[in-house]
C-alpha cells in the first residue's frame, strides 16, 4: 500500500496542458517565492500524505492529463481575511495516460493505486491530442 494520497482537481478555462503550463507561469499573483501556488479554501485533512509525495493530478477538458507534486502547503490570509491552503507545486507538469473524469467541484483525494501512470519518457514531447479525440480514446480504454 502507498504511503501517499495525490489531489484531482478540474482545471477549469484550460484546454491543454499547455494552457495550464501558460497560466502558470503568467499568474504573477500567485507566486509565493518565484514558485506558483494553487489556492483552495479547504486545507487538506491528510497534509503528511499528501506532502510524502503526492501530487495534484489535472483533468483538462474531462480528461486526466497531467500532475504537478505539491511540495508545500502554505497558509495565505486572503484581504477578507479568510485563511486558505496554497499548494505550492513543483513547475515541472509530468504528462499522465488520459483518463476520462466526470466534473466534480473543488478537489477530491486520489489513491495512488487510480492515478494514471506517468508517460513513459519518450513519450513526453508527443504532441498533445485533440481533447475529443483523447476522451473517445480513453473511454474505449486506449491510454
Amino acid at each position: 500500500m502507498a504511503d501517499h494520497i495525490n489531489l484531482i482537481k478540474l482545471s477549469v478555462g484550460s484546454e491543454s496542458v499547455a494552457d495550464i503550463a501558460h497560466w502558470q507561469k503568467h499568474r504573477s499573483k500567485q507566486l509565493k517565492g518565484g514558485q506558483y501556488y494553487h489556492l483552495t479554501r479547504m486545507w487538506p485533512k491528510r497534509e503528511a500524505d499528501l506532502l510524502n509525495g503526492g501530487s495534484i493530478y489535472w483533468v483538462v477538458s474531462g480528461v486526466l492529463q497531467c500532475r504537478q507534486r505539491v511540495l508545500r502547503l502554505d497558509e495565505i490570509i486572503g484581504k477578507d481575511g479568510i485563511r486558505r491552503c496554497g499548494l505550492i507545486l513543483d513547475p515541472e507538469i509530468v504528462l499522465t495516460e488520459h483518463q476520462l473524469k466526470r466534473p466534480f467541484q473543488g478537489w477530491r483525494y486520489l489513491k495512488p493505486e487510480d492515478a494514471s501512470r506517468d508517460l513513459p519518457a519518450h513519450r513526453a514531447s508527443d504532441e498533445a491530442i485533440p481533447p475529443k479525440l483523447s476522451a473517445a480514446l480513453a473511454e474505449i480504454g486506449v491510454r
